[in-house]
């Protein structure tokens, strides 16, 4: 189980590589790509790190390859031109291109990974109080990605690359659609993946 187990984390990561690798080919702009896969990459990186001591079950990285991809995708042709949004953009003749709506609904699949750290490094069970503090600190790490975002177009003086970066579109809300689609996903997460976690734990993590 455990050599079926690794071949599957070594074929997640190298198709978050492969990925990566086409994101960098001529994108649309090289310095939004860097401000957008840069916090992906840090990711990655954390969690490499921590694999030999602390791995998670395969459904979180499942969750983090497909968080990030999405990130690359997103660096590549920068949000608010990814084409197949853009087509649907024009189809139903929508007034933004929402591969970011999406992005943030999809990060709230990270609830997940936090579920996982609480249940493992803290005192908590399964109950309203692991729920509860699971899906805060998914908004809190929302929050703190607009806050990011926020920085990056002050400091980068208003140039394409942090416009792009902070992508509203012309959407004075947008980031508190952000944070809320990403809550809205956290709890969708926990409702229909909730029970396949527990499977996961239970059947990959040595108690």
């Amino acid at each position: 189980m455990n050599k079926k187990k690794n071949l599957m984390h070594i074929f997640i990561f190298c198709t978050v590589l492969a990925v990566f690798f086409w994101s960098v080919i001529k994108p649309a702009d090289y310095s939004t790509w860097l401000l957008e896969v840069s916090p992906a990459v840090i990711i990655l990186a954390f969690f490499l790190f921590l694999y030999r001591k602390f791995p998670l079950t395969t459904l979180s990285y499942l969750i983090i390859a497909f968080v990030t991809i999405l990130m690359f995708i997103g660096g590549h042709y920068i949000y608010s031109k990814v084409p197949l949004f853009e087509w649907l953009k024009d189809k139903f003749e929508l007034q933004r291109n929402h591969y970011d709506r999406f992005g943030h609904l999809m990060k709230g699949l990270s609830v997940i990974v936090v579920r996982e750290i609480l249940l493992r490094k803290t005192e908590l069970t399964e109950g309203s109080w692991l729920k509860g503090i699971s899906l805060s600190i998914v908004l809190a790490l929302a929050a703190l990605y607009e806050i990011a975002e926020w920085l990056v177009s002050k400091l980068g003086g208003g140039g394409q690359a942090s416009k792009n970066f902070l992508g509203t579109q012309g959407d004075i809300w947008d980031s508190q659609w952000d944070m809320t689609l990403t809550l809205i996903g956290a709890i969708i997460s926990l409702f229909l993946l909730q029970k396949t976690h527990d499977r996961f734990l239970k059947r990959e993590i040595k108690k």
